[in-house]
């Protein structure tokens, strides 16, 4: 605890990089290290759209989400457009698929990734109830293929830098209302 406490106040004496500094504290943000909701976002549309054939009878295709913060439950939460379309339908129809998510840093590439996935709802509202019923089936692996571990962020080495010589590194991950702070826990003996 006193060594958590000494650290703290050698960060903010120290001059560390504004991203690790006291300026993100005084906005009501806890300690650590900002990354703002549009580099989340942009981040994610790069991986987007995904194609996902559906036994043979139809293809659906996820386009990028829209993130929304969720503070209070410290997770993010995506609405995510889909297209149906194939051989089993007589037109393309569109509707959303929506889930929520854990954030947890890996270590091994520095990144921030999505876990811990609950589907929320799949709607497309042109579709016949037994193909949804289907679709509804394949939602929770279409969720899971499409956002399951999907990196969000990755933290760079001069990011990292000035906190690995300080025998510290990435701990908790919270989610504010503008964005993710990575706090910084000390490294195990």
């Amino acid at each position: 605890m006193h060594r958590r406490t000494f650290v703290s106040s050698l960060l903010f004496t120290a001059g560390l990089p504004v991203a690790w500094a006291a300026e993100p504290r005084s906005r009501g943000r806890p300690p650590g290290h900002f990354i703002a909701m549009a580099q989340l976002q942009h981040a994610v549309e790069e991986r987007f759209p995904m194609r996902y054939p559906v036994a043979g009878m139809l293809d659906l295709e996820v386009q990028a989400p829209r993130l929304q913060l969720l503070a209070l439950r410290n997770r993010l939460a995506a609405e995510l457009p889909v297209r149906a379309a194939g051989p089993a339908l007589n037109r393309s129809h569109a509707g959303s698929l929506s889930v929520d998510f854990a954030l947890r840093f890996e270590p091994s590439d520095r990144s921030i990734r999505a876990h811990q996935l609950q589907l929320g709802k799949l709607s497309i509202p042109t579709l016949q109830p037994g193909v949804v019923e289907l679709l509804n089936t394949y939602g929770p692996a279409l969720a899971s293929q499409a956002l399951q571990e999907v990196v969000l962020h990755h933290l760079s080495e001069q990011d990292l830098a000035l906190p690995h010589r300080l025998g510290l590194q990435p701990g908790s991950i919270t989610v504010v209302a503008d964005g993710l702070v990575v706090g910084l826990v000390a490294k195990p003996l």
